[in-house]
């Protein structure tokens, strides 16, 4: 378990997901003296992608070290040996790369188990970010469908062990865990 801290940051588009995740992940450092891994899982597809991805290099800290992992996350924190605050940005585009490879819906829960094992076993301080895109309209397509369903699912499974579970509204941080008992 993360010695630090393991924060799920979560919410809709321009939610301030990022910046808070990279508050966050800067206070840890500050608090442990490790440095920050950001782990994108990000690719540039299209020119409005590059915009994003740039603009996102251009406000983190330059010291930070960016890795870009866009299938493999698993893998990559089970691989990490050296202390560190890692930054995971993001489950959403994470899950886009698995479905765009071609995985079926259960190669995808097999990799989504990984990944939480992974997450939960991490010995540093974590902080991971996706979107919550389950509270619009039914998707008229069937892979929408597909994908909001499967971001639901690792969504809820990475909540499950996250010690803070955050719910970005407007920019304004919202602790899940503090609302009131599981059921």
């Amino acid at each position: 378990m993360c010695v630090v801290g393991y924060s799920f940051i979560l919410g809709g588009a321009r939610s301030g997901k990022s910046r808070y995740a990279e508050e966050r992940a800067s206070l840890l450092a500050e608090q442990t003296s490790w440095p920050v891994v950001y782990l994108a899982t990000g690719t540039v597809t299209d020119s409005e992608m590059q915009i994003r991805i740039a603009a996102h290099q251009h406000n983190r800290p330059a010291h930070w070290t960016t890795i870009e992992e866009p299938v493999d996350v698993a893998q990559w924190l089970d691989q990490r040996q050296a202390p560190a605050v890692v930054l995971l940005d993001c489950l959403s585009l994470l899950l886009n790369n698995w479905m765009y490879a071609g995985l079926t819906d259960e190669a995808i829960a097999h990799r989504s188990d990984a990944l939480g094992r992974a997450l939960e076993a991490f010995r540093y301080g974590l902080v991971v970010v996706s979107n919550e895109v389950g509270q619009g309209i039914v998707p008229e397509y069937a892979l929408a469908r597909r994908y909001r369903d499967a971001l639901g699912r690792l969504n809820q499974q990475v909540a499950r062990t996250a010690e803070h579970v955050i719910w970005m509204v407007a920019g304004r941080p919202v602790d899940v865990r503090k609302l009131g008992p599981e059921w």
